[in-house]
């Protein structure tokens, strides 16, 4: 579980209706089915209209995994996997490596391998696995912005939920029950609007945006351990080459597991 992103989220929301507590006021002031109708309806709309329904589904199922915290350690076992297939490679060949591309579980990593033992120049297999690299940058980029759109149309279409609300109040100034709603529909739809840009959509695409800058330093370091191992590099000087890839908390977390 990623602690920030869950007590981010909490604290984001017992804030909120804390302070609406304090003030005297209650949950049920907030929660307006019309208002939330207008502001979810009309944001996903728009959202539908600028990006494909394959984009849209990919980036709300990749929320789920902005809650669980990649492991640090997981770089620092790269690391050593790569330093072992530097072994093996300078012991018995580039080719003695092909046994070992099944158990590979990283696609990225899997394939480099592969043209690497089939004989592929360094050049030439930099060449080829850096448009792999910049296009699955590319799609995965396309998720955050996703959010960053929600967040930019859900506290417009807040202000039209408001201005609906107060149409309604100006054609029934002559019953108060209705000028009520009208109002609380108003004020409620600015606060969804406006709420949900600043404590969700746009925080999911921050978030979003790190760990694909992170999968992104992960692959580089991939693709330069397998050239390097091409290019018959000492595996100490693999490992240390390698560790420049990584931030401050993994590089102790590998100093203190060697």
């Amino acid at each position: 579980m990623d602690k920030a992103s869950v007590s981010g989220a909490i604290l984001a929301i017992a804030g909120i209706v804390a302070g609406l507590l304090i003030e005297g006021g209650s949950v049920g002031q907030i929660l307006q089915p019309t208002a939330a109708l207008i502001v979810f309806g009309g944001t996903l709309g728009a959202v539908l209209l600028q990006f494909p329904l394959t984009t849209v589904l990919a980036a709300f199922r990749s929320l789920a995994s902005l809650f669980v915290a990649p492991p640090r350690e997981h770089d620092a076992q790269l690391i050593q996997l790569l330093a072992a297939f530097a072994n093996k490679a300078r012991r018995n060949g580039m080719v003695s490596l092909d046994t070992d591309l099944q158990s590979i579980e990283d696609p990225f990593l899997q394939q480099t391998l592969m043209l690497a033992v089939d004989g592929t120049e360094p050049a030439e297999l930099r060449k080829i696995m850096r448009v792999s690299l910049d296009s699955m940058t590319e799609d995965e980029e396309h998720l955050p912005a996703v959010f960053e759109s929600a967040g930019g149309f859900s506290p417009t279409i807040g202000i039209l939920g408001a201005v609906l609300g107060l149409i309604q109040v100006m054609q029934h100034l002559d019953n108060i029950n209705e000028v009520g709603r009208g109002i609380a529909v108003a004020f409620v739809a600015t606060i969804y609007g406006v709420g949900i840009a600043n404590l969700f959509f746009l925080p999911f695409a921050g978030k979003m945006r790190m760990r694909i800058r992170n999968a992104h330093r992960r692959r580089e370091m991939m693709l330069e351990g397998v050239i390097s191992i091409l290019e018959g590099i000492n595996p100490r000087m693999l490992e240390i080459k390698l560790a420049g890839f990584l931030d401050d908390a993994s590089r102790e977390q590998k100093e203190r597991a060697a």
